[in-house]
């Protein structure tokens, strides 16, 4: 059975993309408890990779699963770079507790753009839904827009899990490229296209969601 090195040098011989610190950015890390046990999942481009601590904790291990699964390969770091960035990243980890399966096992968006003057775009399974900083950092207005314009309804999140996880994808956000007109648009005309959802516009936000 080859190591994790092995395994990493084989798939570089043929051919793998190995991508460099500034491609390689993760959408977030949450961090599961619950059973005596903790669990790190990494989401990256869509992917949903399962880690313990210790395979966190060791570079080829990490470079491995995410190689495997993702099917790209992270930047080599030295040991003490690595060491420190997989510690900021443990201490920046979404914290949820495990049931028989993640409570948000089955939504991970796939991007954030910033527009600028607090514009955004979510991109989700091909969607791209309009937010303005005020209603992306809501979490019932992100819910509601979801539900509006993806067809989906994001798990209900402990308000300050929700809040690190809102701050980790705004702070690893792709800038857009500007375009004509663009700085001149409001956050009415940003968001003109939402419509009311039935039942929604007078709802009082549900205890815990802001």
């Amino acid at each position: 059975m080859l190591t994790d090195s092995q395994y990493i040098l084989e798939r570089m011989s043929q051919g793998c993309v190995t991508l460099s610190d500034d491609a390689f950015v993760i959408d977030r890390l949450v961090k599961y408890f619950g059973n005596g046990k903790i669990r790190w999942h990494v989401e990256f481009r869509g992917h949903r990779i399962e880690l313990t601590t210790g395979q966190l904790k060791k570079q080829p291990t990490f470079r491995r699963k995410i190689l495997e699964q993702a099917g790209v390969l992270p930047p080599q770091r030295a040991g003490t770079d690595y060491r420190r960035w997989a510690l900021d990243l443990r201490k920046n980890a979404i914290e949820l507790p495990w049931r028989d399966r993640p409570v948000d096992a089955g939504f991970a968006i796939d991007r954030l753009t910033s527009h600028g003057d607090g514009r955004w775009t979510v991109e989700y399974q091909g969607k791209a839904i309009k937010f303005t900083t005020t209603k992306l950092r809501r979490q019932v207005s992100f819910r509601k827009r979801m539900l509006a314009k993806a067809k989906v309804l994001p798990p209900q999140l402990d308000p300050v899990a929700f809040r690190k996880w809102m701050d980790w994808l705004i702070q690893n956000a792709t800038e857009a490229a500007p375009q004509a007109g663009d700085a001149s648009m409001t956050e009415k005309s940003w968001l003109d296209d939402l419509p009311e959802l039935a039942g929604w516009q007078n709802e009082a936000p549900p205890e815990g969601a802001s």
